[in-house]
């Protein structure tokens, strides 16, 4: 009886790190996006404030929505595909 009762620690000991990676999923991949942004709009000899500057910055979170976007979609569609053709042994 004590045997069965040590399983379930176990096994949760063992799960625990896949459900935690779940919960991450949509952290930012970039850690600080807004200094790149800056730096790369800045490049260019563009004052930041001016009209050239605030296109620039726009532009570059459209495209970091879009690889975003673009993430989840192949996310999805991976987990879409995994469950309609199972492997099966």
């Amino acid at each position: 009886m004590r045997r069965n009762s040590t399983r379930f620690p176990i096994a949760l000991l063992l799960i625990a790190p896949l459900l935690v990676g779940c919960l991450e999923r949509r952290s930012a991949p970039v850690a600080d996006a807004a200094g790149d942004d800056d730096a790369f709009c800045r490049a260019n000899n563009v004052q930041q404030g001016s009209p050239e500057y605030v296109a620039c910055r726009k532009d570059r979170d459209v495209q970091r929505q879009q690889a975003e976007a673009r993430a989840d979609r192949r996310q999805r569609n991976l987990g879409e595909y995994m469950l309609n053709n199972p492997v099966r042994p």
